[in-house]
């Protein structure tokens, strides 16, 4: 990233919308807050210092053990410097952040998807439907306390002649995973397939110790 344009952003608009200002390997980090994003990425796409006019992405991140729940990330390109950026907000769970769809005509599909998947809504945008999931669908799938297995299972019922959603129900229990490494943990104690007669010689041998 060329220094010209790292000072520029550092000692103007980030000052200018009070926003974080970070370098992580070689590329451009700005943490601001909800109320500060619209000008900033405003600045950010017309100064003709900077000219990010791409929006590459609008992404989710879910931290549920902190106070500021989730981050809405902006990935941003400059065409004519060549260079990325990346633009954070931070929110609790009931806050919201504004849409930028004014500003990015493609922030609307992204915006679309962070809001099905995580929950967090767009201020202002009027079109804050589901994109990837059912429009009867209450849940947000990439939340961390999102279970693997889901809350309802979706079928046709052909008596009803119609889609359902009925709680999930498994055949079989969970199964108990381990992790760890062969010399750690439960699976120390288990014995693998091929290994019953060196554990039969060790039982033997412990016996003959204690017999002494």
């Amino acid at each position: 990233m060329e220094n010209v344009l790292v000072k520029h952003i550092q000692e103007n608009l980030a000052k200018q919308h009070k926003a974080e200002f970070f370098v992580i390997k070689d590329e451009l980090v700005l943490v601001v807050s909800p109320d500060n994003l619209h000008n900033l990425l405003r600045a950010l796409r017309d100064d003709t210092n900077c000219l990010f006019s791409m929006l590459i992405s609008v992404c989710g991140v879910d931290n549920p053990h902190l106070e500021k729940r989730f981050e809405v990330v902006y990935n941003l390109l400059s065409l004519k410097f060549n260079t990325r950026l990346r633009v954070k907000v931070k929110l609790a769970e009931k806050e919201g952040v504004p849409t930028v769809r004014d500003l990015y005509s493609a922030a609307g599909w992204f915006e679309r998807e962070t809001y099905d998947m995580y929950g967090i809504k767009f201020l202002g945008d009027v079109d804050m439907r589901r994109i990837l999931t059912d429009y009867g669908f209450k849940h947000y799938p990439l939340r961390k306390d999102f279970p693997l297995t889901g809350y309802e299972e979706v079928r046709y019922d052909i008596e009803k002649k119609e889609v359902v959603y009925e709680p999930v129900k498994l055949d079989q229990e969970y199964r108990n995973f381990d992790y760890l490494s062969p010399w750690e943990g439960d699976v120390a104690k288990q014995i693998l397939p091929g290994d019953e007669k060196a554990f039969v010689d060790e039982v033997k041998e412990e016996k003959a110790a204690n017999d002494k």
